[in-house]
């Protein structure tokens, strides 16, 4: 939200520069994001349309007779005589430009943003389709006020021709980022209250009174509330003989620099009293209300209604309708409609100004995507206390702007069923235990009065305070508590040693095994993402190509609100997710990519009972769903970038599986892989991951246990997640199942220092024939076991008409080494012989001949 100084200091002098202003707000819980400076327009000034006529040689272009007011000056709108200086000749192109104009009007020598190249220029004159033009009439976007450049600015009557741009247009804004809590500094006089607290400074509230010639407003209109759980208080007044037309320059300037288009007087003062006291209200032609009477209901189930911006739309009972006995004219604290608005033609009005239910009206505006200025307040909640308050200031000014006269009193129908109003209590002894120092409850009281809060002392070391009406987020002690810290700066408060001993970190063996696991991902080559939790069903059911649709993919966990529908299932996979971000960045982006994310997978634990799309689906009978930690990756692209030397090969299978070996091996993990198959993979190209402890007294004598799977991506989920044609490899882990296999795997992990043997090593080849159901990696398990044996590698597999049917051969190169020895070749001998004996005893494998 934008606040405009100008505005701003009619209730509050402000005393501190712009920047200190805001980190002073700042510091005190109103967070200013940014301070705007608008102005430093040398060269501009007001100036005077006396005349137009069309371009003689372009039917789109006017010329245009400029007075620029007193003094010709220089080329930098700098000094002059103080004589009046000729008007100027000025081709414009802007289809609202008029004879009777105040404009903004930048001489030559003006520095200005041009629209063509989009770079700032210095102004020069120049000969448009045969006449010189000399000067520039202004946009707001060539002043880079905003990107509106499809028309001029044109200025109030108010404005002085001659006169500095930066006089007419120069501002100071505040742009708020405002925590929900805080909806009263949506307003021009939150904030002022808020600026007065810190400097110390009166704040000016305006006055509400006004005069009440007409006869009683209970007599010419009815308000009667149906539902009061909905609707806390309506109050209104009718004001009849008034006049549409344009609302005062003053108030128009002052929307235009808040954000707001002026509209005419009526709908203005609603607009410029809910920036100035917050509380949204609404004008209704009040002879197009059935009997003058306005009933607050919900919607039936069904109804149809067209609000202002000419969209029909359809209600339920959670809506609360502005109707009368015939029909709706207005959706309750979200916008009017059409049937009842503001025309030329309205003479009798009535001005509504309620409190709505902040949570109904909140989920209103959601569920029709009507999302407005008056929404937005609502739904952080107002006091009742508000409405007759605005009403009445908003009454005043449609005297002042729009003429008329007020019926006496206002129609103010309070069924009491808002929030409490209970005064809140203060005591220093909670003062000194929530803040932990000394603070005189006198001193508490004072700062509370700078915020306008009235406190009345009940004690000696006790008060309470009265809720204020535009103040709806104090309600226990320690609200008050924090208000008092925060003007007197939180700097105030003293650093203080804890009185009992800090406890001594818990380790958490899953939280640990999964910071160890992403440095060993990235230390493979592989690039960390993080994406939301959630996905949609069509993700899901693309994981799988024989799904015929979102019904294929499961048991699931539905939202019971999604934000989207790309958004409303809790992901039990992390497959979608990644696949999802490798499809982005390839879409984005050449190369090759090596993508992993640690997250999350949402699992139901009643799989057996339907998928009814109900909130409870998928909880247990503690209404959690199962958790699980996963670990999932993709690569797809070149292995490496193309170059001379060698071509770019395409990433496959055994990066992922070489990464995967890699990164647990890193973190005292051995990995292995086994056959497998998953519908999102290519056939044949899948595996199981299979892991043991690395640390031998913590492994020994235990099977290994299988993690996850890693594969090729079947061409069809490849191409139903819009990726490249390359092959895609992926793989998923189970954290849960790594850790079962060593539960102290993080701490257990840290790399320990084997000293280089200073001897040298003696390789043997050896071709075994083995049964083709026993994978290589169980053979070069067995092989390593030997204690001699430093390292195998398979380095070639064959198949054919010199094997055996069922049979493969497999030829591994094996490094022997003795620590503190030579090998001599009979003992090089002995070691293969007994590897021979174990390969044929476990495994069925032969040595070739």
């Amino acid at each position: 939200m934008l606040i405009p100084f100008s505005w701003l200091s009619e209730y509050v002098d402000i005393t501190l520069p712009p920047d200190a202003l805001a980190h002073r707000l700042t510091m005190a819980g109103v967070e200013v994001g940014d301070v705007v400076t608008r102005g430093g327009w040398d060269g501009c000034v007001v100036g005077y349309v006396r005349a137009t006529r069309p371009h003689p040689n372009a039917d789109a272009l006017t010329l245009c007779t400029v007075d620029a007011g007193v003094g010709a000056g220089d080329d930098n709108g700098n000094g002059g005589d103080g004589n009046a200086a000729p008007p100027v000749e000025v081709v414009c192109g802007a289809p609202n430009v008029a004879a009777g104009q105040k404009i903004c009007f930048a001489r030559p020598g003006a520095t200005l943003l041009n629209m063509h190249t989009g770079r700032r220029e210095t102004l020069q004159p120049a000969r448009i389709r045969g006449i010189v033009s000399e000067g520039m009439i202004c946009s707001a976007a060539e002043l880079e006020i905003s990107d509106e450049h499809e028309g001029i600015i044109v200025l109030p009557d108010s404005a002085v021709v001659g006169a500095p741009l930066d006089d007419a247009l120069g501002d100071t804004f505040l742009e708020l980022e405002l925590t929900p809590n805080r909806g009263d500094c949506l307003s021009i006089l939150g904030v002022a209250r808020e600026i007065g607290a810190i400097t110390g400074q009166p704040v000016r509230i305006p006055a509400v009174d006004y005069p009440e010639t007409g006869p009683p407003a209970d007599t010419l209109a009815q308000v009667t509330i149906a539902d009061p759980d909905l609707c806390h208080r309506y109050t209104a007044s009718v004001i009849t003989g008034i006049r549409i037309g344009p609302s005062p320059d003053w108030m128009q300037e002052r929307l235009s620099r808040a954000g707001l288009r002026p509209i005419n007087n009526v709908v203005d003062v609603t607009n410029y009293v809910m920036l100035e006291f917050n509380q949204p209200l609404h004008a209704f032609d009040l002879d197009t209300v059935a009997d003058r009477h306005v009933v607050v209901r919900r919607a039936a189930p069904g109804e149809k209604f067209v609000t202002l911006d000419g969209v029909e739309r359809i209600l339920d009972s959670d809506h609360l309708l502005i109707a009368d006995p015939a029909r709706a004219i207005g959706i309750g604290g979200v916008m009017g409609g059409a049937n009842s608005e503001i025309t030329a033609a309205t003479t009798t009005m009535l001005l509504e100004s309620a409190t709505f239910h902040p949570l109904n009206n909140r989920r209103t505006a959601t569920l029709l995507n009507l999302r407005t200025e008056a929404s937005l307040r609502f739904e952080k909640g107002l006091r009742p206390e508000l409405a007759p308050i605005a009403l009445r200031r908003a009454t005043q000014l449609i005297l002042q702007t729009a003429g008329g006269s007020a019926a006496a009193g206002i129609i103010d129908v309070y069924p009491g069923s808002g929030p409490d109003d209970a005064p809140v209590p203060l005591t220093q002894r909670r003062l000194r235990q929530v803040l932990g120092m000394d603070l005189d409850i006198a001193r508490a009281a004072a700062v509370l009065d700078s915020l306008g809060l009235a406190t009345r002392p009940t004690g000696p070391d006790r008060l309470e305070v009265d809720r204020p009406y535009w103040r709806s987020d104090l309600a226990i002690e320690e609200d008050l508590i924090e208000e008092v810290v925060r003007i007197i700066g939180y700097d105030a408060v003293p650093t203080t040693m804890l009185s009992s001993p800090i406890p001594h970190h818990q380790p958490h063996p899953l939280t640990e095994l999964k910071e160890a696991l992403r440095d060993a991902l990235a230390a493979a080559g592989m690039e960390e993402t993080i994406s939301y939790p959630l996905v949609s069903a069509a993700d899901l059911a693309r994981l799988d190509p024989a799904a015929s649709g979102a019904a294929d993919a499961g048991p699931t966990l539905r939202i019971a609100n999604p934000m989207s529908a790309e958004q409303n299932i809790m992901r039990p996979t992390l497959s979608a997710s990644i696949l999802n971000t490798l499809a982005y960045n390839q879409a984005h982006n050449d190369g090759g990519f090596r993508l992993f994310e640690l997250g999350r997978g949402f699992t139901p634990q009643n799989d057996g009972l339907p998928n009814d799309g109900l909130p409870n689906d998928g909880l247990s009978a503690d209404g959690l769903p199962q958790e699980s930690e996963l670990a999932a990756g993709a690569m797809s692209g070149p292995r490496y970038a193309a170059n001379w030397h060698q071509p770019a090969a395409a990433m496959d299978f055994y990066d992922a599986a070489g990464a995967i070996s890699t990164a647990l091996a890193r973190i005292g993990f051995a990995a292995s892989f086994e056959p497998a198959d998953a519908p999102m993979f290519h056939p044949g190209r899948c595996a199981s991951v299979l892991v043991s402890d690395n640390n031998a007294a913590a492994g020994a004598n235990r099977p290994a246990v299988n993690i996850g799977i890693v594969g090729e991506l079947h061409p069809d989920v490849r191409a139903a997640f819009g990726l490249r044609p390359d092959p895609t490899a992926c793989f998923e882990l189970r954290l849960d199942a790594l850790l079962s296999v060593r539960q102290d795997a993080a701490a257990q992990s840290a790399s320990r220092f084997r000293p280089l043997s200073r001897y040298p090593a003696a390789h043997r080849d050896l071709a075994l024939l083995a049964p083709s159901d026993v994978p290589a990696a169980r053979l070069q398990q067995l092989i390593e076991r030997v204690r001699l044996v430093e390292r195998a590698e398979l380095f070639d597999v064959y198949q054919g008409d010199t094997v055996p049917a069922g049979m493969r051969s497999l030829a591994f190169r094996i490094r022997f080494r003795a620590p503190d020895r030579t090998l001599t070749a009979d003992e090089v001998n002995r070691a293969v012989n007994g590897l021979t004996r174990a390969l044929a005893r476990e495994a069925g494998a032969t040595v070739r001949e």
